[in-house]
């Protein structure tokens, strides 16, 4: 998008002083008339003016702000219609400060058919009121597992009318006892509409109220004498009662929940929707935003609100995993609850976790989320690209069919106590472990790193020239500018000065994605992008050396982590000690037990538990 902009400088004041106060849609541009940012308000003006305060606590929207040439406004009739002619604009104008999602292919449903002999089966497209849907669920996955279960259990048709008003006699499901033959009569229409209902009601979450009607019909069967069809409602209860074994993330209550939670690691931002349905958490779709460099979890999330439930069902209660920042009400999450119910037409509550269950569920998509991230960067990072992008950005020059060997320094100490340097090796195609080596650290002042890694630099290479070692091929310290001088100096002390050595210097906070890189040659330091292949591996192995070396502190200590014993914490008497032994077989099982787990001990309460859990880990 462009236009002609005045020639007079850009004057926020005045700006201000023209706009509504009514809801509707921004866009900021810049002097060549290309769009920056899009945005909506329910009040423009109070919105448009939380840009030109004086310090603003983002710094990528403050650098956009700096490039602001004009704003334009559109007034729309309400919040709702404003989130509409957002996204539309977002989608059609990619701005450069809009975080983006992609758009999604539809979400797949379980659908239920109205005919006489209603069909269960897999659905992806727009619903109508010609069946009953269930879903949305996060994956097509999801949907088979659930359809699986819902024939072992109720054995309701799966097949298409063409095959199913065509047989003659029963197919291989009936066999198998997975449908119950409606295709030949084999059922009466209404002993299936019965099995329908209990699927549906198992759909909706009221999977207690299905035992109940079971058991109920297994009662009146074996009064009966029909000990078939009594074994046929006790195979179904032990069914359901599996999955409710199965699945402790149950709420125990019908509804449907959405679980949106943001999560930055590693200079990575993940959104991951997990999806519940019916009470059953059905599993998680992550999703990674474009435009996000520099971008908060709170951003990304508030985008994906946004962008997502414009184009898919509202639930009527979403979770989310970020509390309030400093400079907004304790009631934020309001705001976005009010246009999502505007969407839906019905009100819809986002909060975060208060429940134990509701807590779990997104702590799961937390962790759901690292997960993908990590999958991500394995799958954006291959190891050759990954090193061609260090070889340049660093301008370092290997042999010809020579492996490129990176070796990587790093120190852990208490308090200047038990200092231990660790020195990890990454070659060919990933780290090489046998290759690690550990140097318990003497004859230093307690705490003074610089010294540290002086001796473990000295200790490490002063044999590489007699023995003809490997030579690496790049020396990272995990450290600023003091700890490059202190190995530059171990090195020149060893002739090996012409070993291309470099600092990681952890940005600030110490937020991944932000690392400098210092050079032992006095060339200018160096800040790659967060994205950026070449630091994604420099953060790979600096993250390994920091583990091996803290694991070999920690040892040094010699406090092993399941030192802990039982009677040292507080809380735990005779009594539920011994209930603890009883279910776990002793303390190892009670160590490899989860949190959840010792809740279910009689007298052992989730505060109890966390105490257990985090005493012996």
């Amino acid at each position: 998008m462009h236009m002609e902009l005045p020639e007079l400088p850009f004057d926020a004041k005045s700006l201000l002083a023209t706009l509504t106060e009514l809801p509707g849609v921004y866009r900021m541009i810049d002097a060549a008339g290309a769009v920056l940012y899009v945005g909506k308000a329910k009040n423009l003006k109070k919105r448009v003016a939380s840009y030109f305060r004086e310090r603003h606590p983002s710094p990528r929207i403050a650098l956009m702000v700096a490039q602001i040439a004009a704003v334009e406004t559109t007034v729309t009739r309400s919040e709702a219609e404003a989130l509409l002619l957002e996204n539309n604009l977002i989608k059609s104008l990619a701005p450069r400060y809009n975080i983006l999602f992609r758009d999604d292919k539809s979400y797949p449903y379980i659908v239920l058919t109205h005919d006489r002999y209603q069909r269960l089966g897999f659905y992806r497209g727009a619903t109508d009121k010609r069946a009953d849907y269930f879903g949305p669920f996060p994956s097509s996955q999801a949907v088979r597992e659930s359809i699986h279960l819902l024939q072992k259990m109720f054995r309701l048709r799966t097949c298409e009318n063409p095959v199913f008003n065509n047989r003659s006699r029963p197919c291989l499901l009936y066999q198998i006892k997975r449908c119950s033959g409606p295709c030949v009569g084999l059922i009466a229409p209404e002993r299936y509409a019965e099995d329908v209902e209990m699927a549906t009601m198992f759909l909706q979450g009221r999977q207690q109220d299905v035992i109940g009607r079971l058991s109920a019909a297994m009662d009146q069967a074996a009064e009966k004498l029909a000990f078939e069809q009594a074994a046929i409602c006790r195979d179904q209860i032990q069914s359901l009662r599996q999955v409710q074994d199965k699945q402790y993330v149950d709420s125990g209550k019908a509804g449907d929940v959405d679980v949106v939670v943001a999560v930055a690691e590693g200079g990575m931002l993940c959104v991951n929707l997990a999806m519940i349905r019916g009470g059953r958490h059905l599993g998680d779709r992550p999703q990674f935003p474009s435009n996000s460099a520099d971008s908060s979890p709170r951003e990304a999330l508030s985008a994906f609100l946004a962008q997502h439930y414009v184009a898919h069902p509202v639930p009527p209660r979403l979770l989310v995993n970020l509390p309030p920042a400093d400079d907004e009400p304790a009631d934020w999450l309001g705001e976005p609850a009010d246009w999502l119910g505007e969407i839906a037409g019905r009100p819809v509550r986002v909060a975060q976790p208060r429940l134990t269950v509701q807590r779990v569920w997104v702590e799961m998509a937390e962790q759901n989320a690292r997960l993908a991230i990590a999958a991500r960067r394995s799958t954006l990072s291959r190891q050759g690209e990954r090193l061609e992008a260090l070889c340049a950005a660093l301008g370092l020059e290997v042999e010809e069919g020579k492996e490129v060997r990176i070796e990587c320094f790093d120190i852990s100490h208490t308090q200047g106590e038990s200092t231990v340097a660790a020195c990890v090796v990454y070659q060919g195609s990933g780290m090489r472990k046998s290759d690690y080596r550990r140097f318990n650290i003497q004859d230093i002042q307690p705490g003074d790193d610089y010294a540290a890694i002086r001796q473990a630099v000295l200790r490490r290479y002063a044999k590489l020239l007699p023995s003809d070692g490997p030579v690496p091929s790049l020396i990272l310290i995990d450290g600023g500018s003091g700890q490059v001088a202190s190995a530059a100096s171990a090195l020149e002390e060893l002739g090996l000065s012409y070993l291309p050595l470099l600092g990681v210097a952890k940005g600030e906070a110490r937020k991944p994605g932000l690392e400098t890189l210092i050079f032992a040659d006095r060339r200018e330091p160096l800040q790659l992008p967060s994205e950026h292949p070449a630091l994604h591996l420099i953060q790979e192995v600096r993250d390994e050396a920091h583990r091996f070396a803290v694991s070999g502190h920690r040892a040094r200590r010699g406090k092993a982590v399941h030192a802990s014993r039982l009677e040292d914490i507080g809380g735990i008497g005779p009594k539920r000690r011994k209930g603890l032994i009883s279910r776990f077989g002793g303390l190892q099982g009670i160590s490899d037990a989860g949190i959840d787990q010792l809740t279910a001990v009689p007298g052992i309460s989730r505060e109890l538990a966390e105490k257990i859990y985090a005493a012996l880990h």
